[in-house]
Formats: C-alpha cells, sequence, structure tokens
C-alpha cells in the first residue's frame, strides 16, 4: 500500500463541526481527516475506514440521560455512530467510496477495499479521546 498524504490533529481544541454537539470526537476526525485531504488529489472512489473505539462522551452522555429520565437531543442520535462523521467527510470532499468503521486495525480493511476494486483510495482515520491520525492510502508500493 501506497500513502498519498498524512494528517493529524495532536493537541489543543479542534475546530467545531455543524451538526455535531458536545464531544471533540467527530471534531478530531473531521480535522485529521481535512488536513490529510488537502494534501492530495482525491479521486471520487475514495473510500473512508474509521478505527476507533467509539464516542465515549457522547456514549456516557446519553447513558446517563436516559438513566435520569431527561430528553435526549436529536443530533445525539445522528452522531452516535462514528459512520456519520465518515458521511459528513465524504459529503463535503465528494468521497463515494465505502465507508468501515472498526475498533481495531485499518490499514486490513483498507487494503480489502482496495484490492476487491471498491476503492481507489482509502482515507484511514484512527481517532482517540484527544488525538486523531489520518492517511490516504492506494494500492502500489509503499513510498
Amino acid at each position: 500500500m501506497k500513502v498519498l498524504a498524512e494528517g493529524r490533529w495532536e493537541s489543543g481544541e479542534p475546530p467545531g463541526v455543524a451538526g455535531f454537539v458536545l464531544s471533540r470526537f467527530n471534531p478530531l476526525v473531521v480535522a485529521a481527516a481535512e488536513r490529510c485531504l488537502a494534501e492530495v488529489d482525491t479521486n471520487p472512489r475514495t473510500g473512508i475506514v474509521i478505527v476507533s473505539d467509539g464516542d465515549r462522551v457522547s456514549a456516557d452522555h446519553v447513558r446517563e440521560a436516559v438513566a435520569e429520565g431527561k430528553r435526549i437531543g436529536p443530533l445525539f442520535f445522528f452522531q452516535s455512530v462514528p459512520n456519520s462523521v465518515a458521511g459528513w467527510i465524504a459529503a463535503k470532499w465528494d468521497l463515494r467510496g465505502p465507508v468501515v468503521c472498526v475498533s481495531d486495525g485499518g490499514r486490513d480493511e483498507a487494503g480489502l477495499l482496495l484490492d476487491d476494486g471498491d476503492a481507489e483510495q482509502v482515507l484511514i482515520v484512527q481517532v482517540t479521546a484527544d488525538q486523531a491520525f489520518a492517511q490516504i492510502v492506494s494500492g502500489g508500493d509503499p513510498t
């Protein structure tokens, strides 16, 4: 697999993202992805692989609200799964490849998408509670 570009967000507060509230998870994904995407000409057949354990801040908020009998804001239903931010990125950057979300790995899944011909490039974003790292990869020899 050939790495075409990389981007990361390691410290500080990432810029907010319209449609996502409370948690830094989705803004971290977007910040790293956009830094990476800005470095390369993307192909519309670019897939996205999100690698994370999920948005714990939002999940904890929803769990606590349910336990206390409080109303849950509608944006939490939208942002409760990592593929929502992947869809946001795909729409903004006109990426039409498949979207995959996994809790571990990323490169193997990207390799399968490339090898099967489902994508010509793949954006891989690994995100934790306070940082995110993105790469765009394509088939071919490593750089």
